[in-house]
């Protein structure tokens, strides 16, 4: 194995460029670049895609993954056998790459991987994308683990089952007035804009099939963050499914209220974890799973 080669691969996908790499591993930029060339040519296949930043193609993410791997046996030797490192030689720090969707991650993921990283060595890349794709980065290498609504074990993976992530339809007062003044119709939900987070949130049309029994198409605003979907809701801007979890506070006290009385709508979530680093991620997986007992809606079970 050329791990002068996979490391510079890894480095220069970490970092976004070869300079930056050449910076981390104490070396000259051609050197990254030789390296890299090297073992593109041996593999015959294209690792990094050259740009600004530099990013990896799906080869590449293999690549990558794998030097985590490799990076937390080490990690693990030398926390053993210190001796192995020389007088003036550090240890580097391993990144981890994992996946979440991004109301998790505004939620309750935080509190979970922040409890990780005080007892532990490692750093992370957190990737967002809907809790429905999530899973595709474990699929295609990408991440090591992942929050995901897909309960069917990833091939290579480990699934846990974390709860419910609950979301209320809501809105504030004057918008109720503005476009419900007889109440939530579904010619009137055809009028009303609502709030969307990009073209893989399907909530707002999983929310109105659960309780309309059908599929309306309405106008949207595009809102690309969790807190926003809050602050535009409150600002009467439309309409929005937003986690329960942020917006307790403010249907209590009536600055939002939801569209249909007791109509939430649940989201379960899972934890699937790479089974190669499983056992090594034991303390990540412990800290998502005692965050997300305290956080989300149970099952209860029979």
């Amino acid at each position: 194995m050329d791990y002068a080669g996979l490391r510079a691969v890894a480095m220069v996908v970490q970092t976004g460029s070869f300079e930056k790499a050449a910076l981390a591993l104490h070396v000259t930029p051609s050197a990254i670049s030789q390296r890299v060339k090297q073992l593109e040519e041996r593999l015959g296949a294209v690792l990094i895609l050259r740009g600004n930043p530099c990013t990896a193609t799906e080869k590449g993410e293999w690549v990558c993954r794998h030097m985590e791997h490799v990076g937390m046996l080490e990690s693990e030797l030398f926390s053993q056998l210190p001796a192995l490192l020389s007088s003036d030689e550090v240890s580097s720090r391993v990144t981890l790459h994992i996946a979440t969707n991004a109301d998790s991650l505004g939620t309750w993921f935080l509190k979970a991987v922040s409890a990780f990283t005080h007892q532990s060595g490692f750093l992370l890349n957190v990737a967002v994308d809907d809790q429905d794709h999530t899973a595709e980065w474990l699929q295609r290498g990408r991440v090591l683990a992942a929050v995901t609504s897909l309960e069917k074990p990833v091939q290579g993976c480990r699934v846990t089952p974390l709860g419910l992530l609950r979301y209320h339809a809501t809105a504030s007062p004057a918008f109720i007035d503005r476009y419900f003044p007889k109440g939530v119709t579904e010619t009137e939900l055809a009028q009303a804009p609502a709030l969307t987070f990009n073209q893989k949130d399907r909530l707002q049309q999983q929310w109105i099939s659960q309780v309309f029994g059908a599929s309306i198409v309405h106008p949207t605003h595009w809102l690309p963050s969790t807190q926003s979907f809050v602050d535009a809701a409150l600002l009467g801007m439309g309409w929005g499914m937003n986690p329960a979890l942020l917006v307790r506070n403010h249907l209590a006290e009536g600055r939002l209220v939801e569209l249909v009385a007791r109509t939430p709508f649940d989201v379960p979530l899972f934890w699937q974890v790479n089974r190669l680093a499983a056992d090594r991620l034991k303390s990540l997986t412990d800290a998502v799973i005692e965050v997300a007992r305290h956080e989300l809606v149970q099952i209860k079970s029979e």
